[in-house]
């Protein structure tokens, strides 16, 4: 019996420790498919799928496009206006008008114990159109002042009408009111009457229209500013304006 128990050796080939685990051809992925390790398809390579990320959307590009379609129509729009008051320069020629103050005639001015001035003055202006193919509309809602160291003594309003082609206009403004002096405002006026240089500033602010050929324009503001010097504020006296000097400006 332990004759036939006993164990007798039998040599096994050891496989060549440099034979590949995985025969050539074969991905590793194939390995534990044995249909593709005995050959009978080819062997099946896994596709990674690589994702693409999508094209940025259009917004921006219609907002860059929106905002210099804008751009271009106002730098055009300012190029046609600017060639408009050009041509319309070169055919009209346009000077501004001129305005003075010609005469002041002191109907009444009048002075309380409270110091209280009560005032009214005839304004004679002159308004003169220099163009010859531009008429000016003068509109309501004007207003004149004279004033005396920042009081304003009285106040009245400009007429309404219009002033042809070079043409010179010469209107009577009546103008009354009261201001409220104090002691040292009236100490210098009296000194000044008695040297006769009376300093008096007039000003105003009338809304007037151009007139160009047949073209009525928008309305703008005419600002006059006179600073005057006359002799004397005594009521029903003849009045000498010693110095007048006038300032002109459009208000739009």
């Amino acid at each position: 019996m332990a004759e036939h128990q006993r164990m007798h050796p039998v040599d096994v080939e050891a496989p060549s420790p440099a034979a590949p685990l995985v025969p050539r051809g074969i991905s590793r992925s194939d390995k534990g498919d044995p249909a593709a390790v005995a050959g009978q398809y080819p062997p099946y390579r896994r596709t990674i799928p690589v994702s693409h990320s999508r094209p940025p959307k259009r917004r921006r590009s219609c907002c860059c496009k929106c905002l210099c379609c804008t751009i271009l129509t106002i730098i055009i729009l300012i190029i046609l206006v600017a060639a408009t008051i050009g041509i319309l320069y070169l055919i009209f020629n346009p000077k501004l008008p001129k305005y003075s103050v010609d005469r002041l005639t002191v109907s009444a001015f009048t002075v309380d114990t409270n110091l209280k001035a009560h005032a009214s003055f005839d304004v004679t202006v002159t308004a003169e159109n220099p163009n010859k193919g531009i008429g000016i509309y003068y509109e309501g809602g004007s207003h004149l002042s004279v004033w005396y160291s920042g009081f304003s003594l009285c106040e009245g309003v400009f007429p309404e009408f219009y002033q042809g082609h070079r043409n010179t206009t010469v209107l009577t403004v009546v103008m009354t009111g009261e201001a409220q002096l104090g002691s040292t405002e009236m100490a210098a006026l009296q000194q000044q009457q008695t040297t006769g240089m009376v300093p008096l500033d007039f000003k105003g602010d009338v809304p007037v229209r151009l007139k160009l050929g047949s073209l009525k324009l928008w309305k703008v503001t005419s600002r006059v500013r006179c600073n005057l010097v006359v002799d004397s504020l005594t009521a029903n006296n003849r009045i000498q304006i010693r110095s007048s000097s006038c300032k002109f400006r459009l208000k739009l």
